[in-house]
C-alpha cells in the first residue's frame, strides 16, 4: 500500500459507491430472468454486482444451464430489454440519490486538487452522473466498451489511472464489490472497500458506508496501516 502523501488520484466505482442503482439493476435483470425461465433470488441479484451487462446476462441463463439455449442476437436482445427497463428507473433519479458523504468527500478532494477518475462497468455512467449533478467531478471516465476484460481484471482500474495520467500506485481506487477489489489491487493502486469487511478482505481499508469515507478517515487509515 502506498503512502497516504503519494496519493495524487482516486479511481471510483459508480454503483454501491457514489450512487445506488442496484435495486434498479436487480429490478430489470428479475424480469429478464422472469422472462428466460430462470429463478430469481438474493445469491444471483449479488453475483452480478459490479460486471458487466453481457457477462451478467451469461451469469442468469448458466444458473439454470440455458447459456447455449440462445443466439447471439437474442442474448444482445435481452441484454438490450433489460437497458430499456433500467433506464426507466434511472431517469427518475436525482442528486438526493448520491449516497451519504459522497458529495462532501467530492468537493474535498477537488477543492485539494487530487485528480478523479470513473471505472465503472456501466455504459450508462454518464447518464446517471448527469442525473446526480456530478459530471463536472468526472470528466475523465473509463469507456466500458473500450475494454478487454471486465472485473475482476485490473484492465479497467488501471485505465482509470492512465487517463489521470497518472501511475497506478499514485491512484486509490473505491469499491463496494469483492470483483472491484480485486481489480484494483491487481491494477497496483491502493484498495479502500466499501461494505462488510469480511465479504471486502482483501481490501486495503474498509469503511462499512460511505458517510465514513472522508479524506482524513483515509489518511489516518493509510497511515495506521503503514505503521502496523
Amino acid at each position: 500500500m502506498a503512502q497516504f502523501n503519494d496519493i495524487k488520484g482516486f479511481v471510483f466505482d459508480l454503483d454501491g459507491v457514489i450512487t445506488d442503482t442496484s435495486t434498479f439493476h436487480s429490478q430489470a435483470w428479475h424480469q429478464v430472468a422472469d422472462k428466460v425461465g430462470v429463478k430469481w433470488d438474493d445469491d444471483l441479484a449479488d453475483a452480478l454486482k459490479g460486471i458487466s451487462r453481457m457477462d451478467s446476462l451469461n451469469l442468469i441463463l448458466a444458473r439454470d444451464h440455458k447459456e447455449n439455449d440462445f443466439s447471439a442476437d437474442e442474448k444482445n436482445a435481452l441484454a438490450a430489454e433489460k437497458n430499456d427497463n433500467y433506464l426507466k428507473l434511472v431517469s427518475q433519479m436525482s442528486p438526493a440519490n448520491i449516497l451519504p458523504g459522497i458529495q462532501a468527500l467530492l468537493n474535498d478532494l477537488k477543492a485539494q486538487g487530487y485528480l478523479l477518475s470513473l471505472a465503472s462497468a456501466s455504459k450508462n455512467s454518464p447518464l446517471v452522473l448527469k442525473h446526480l449533478g456530478l459530471g463536472d467531478f468526472f470528466t475523465k471516465s473509463v469507456d466500458p466498451a473500450s475494454l478487454k476484460h471486465g472485473k475482476p481484471d485490473p484492465e479497467i482500474f488501471r485505465r482509470g489511472a492512465e487517463i489521470l495520467n497518472l501511475d497506478p500506485a499514485q491512484c486509490i481506487g473505491v469499491e463496494d464489490a469483492a470483483a472491484g477489489v480485486q481489480s484494483i489491487n491487481g491494477a497496483g493502486e491502493t484498495s479502500i472497500g466499501i461494505g462488510d469487511p469480511k465479504v471486502l478482505a482483501a481490501a486495503d481499508i474498509n469503511f462499512t458506508d460511505t458517510a465514513q469515507l472522508t479524506l482524513a478517515n483515509i489518511k489516518q487509515a493509510m497511515n495506521a496501516a503503514t505503521l502496523a
